[in-house]
């Protein structure tokens, strides 16, 4: 039992220190949480969700004709968003087969159903997550895709939004340790734009959120709808509670 107790604290930690290491010390940017009430920034990240991102990584757990719910009719959805699917009653799959895609990026590009969600952390929410790591690309001749990024260093993703953004470089800067002064520490200092991109850089900032808003809402379609009958559910045992205290007050008012 002792055993076991060490080598689940060890893969806690393990666990723990591999976030950490993802996210260093960069302080994640608050994701803009009114675009989850803006249908049109929604429909717009579906498109870039399916033109960007659906090109390796799937959706397995959604429906095409889910996606009638932000407001798209079934003609949009098969003329704008059915590239890799024949019926909008399919799920959201890739064709790209797994050892192939192991073998070109290190790992398989994993499912982003619910990645908004599982990247949630004491840093941020998995919103602040993605809008951060999406926007922190930056040039690395030393990588095999050529792009590192900061959130997650040593990615196997490529930039895939580099034509928009434009390309960028990261400048870096050695500084005393806090911990240890006789050491330093490689800390991000800025980026540097190489090439422009096709859009400025707050239009680019605007795309990535309506990104980001589409996989917050793939992650969990019925939210809106969770939150509206939970508050039904607590306005009605706040009622019958009174009721019931009243109750209970005349039932006993006579019992000394």
């Amino acid at each position: 039992m002792k055993k076991f107790l060490a080598s689940l604290l060890a893969a806690l930690a393990l666990v723990g220190g591999s976030a950490q290491a993802a996210s260093g010390a960069l302080t994640l940017d608050p994701f803009p949480k009114e675009r989850m009430s803006d249908l049109a920034a929604l429909q717009n990240g579906a498109k870039l969700f399916v033109n960007y991102c659906l090109n390796c990584h799937a959706a397995a757990f959604m429906r095409y004709n889910r996606m009638q719910e932000l407001g798209l009719t079934e003609t949009q959805n098969k003329e704008n968003l059915l590239f890799a699917s024949d019926k909008v009653g399919d799920l959201m799959t890739v064709n790209m087969n797994a050892k192939d895609a192991k073998a070109w990026f290190g790992a398989t590009p994993p499912d982003l159903t619910l990645v908004a969600r599982s990247r949630a952390s004491h840093y941020g929410t998995g919103s602040d997550y993605l809008y951060t790591y999406l926007r922190t690309f930056y040039r690395d001749d030393t990588r095999p895709t050529g792009w590192n990024n900061l959130v997650f260093p040593n990615v196997g993703m490529p930039h895939v939004l580099w034509e928009m953004q434009g390309q960028r470089a990261a400048k870096f800067v050695e500084e005393p340790d806090p911990a240890d002064p006789s050491k330093t520490v490689h800390r991000f200092d800025s980026f540097e734009q190489l090439t422009p991109g096709t859009v400025s850089p707050q239009e680019f900032d605007s795309q990535i959120a309506d990104l980001v808003a589409y996989m917050q809402w793939l992650a969990e379609p019925m939210q809106k709808e969770r939150v509206r009958i939970g508050v039904g559910v607590l306005i009605f045992l706040l009622m019958f509670s009174f009721i019931a205290w009243r109750l209970n007050a005349s039932f006993w008012k006579d019992v000394k």
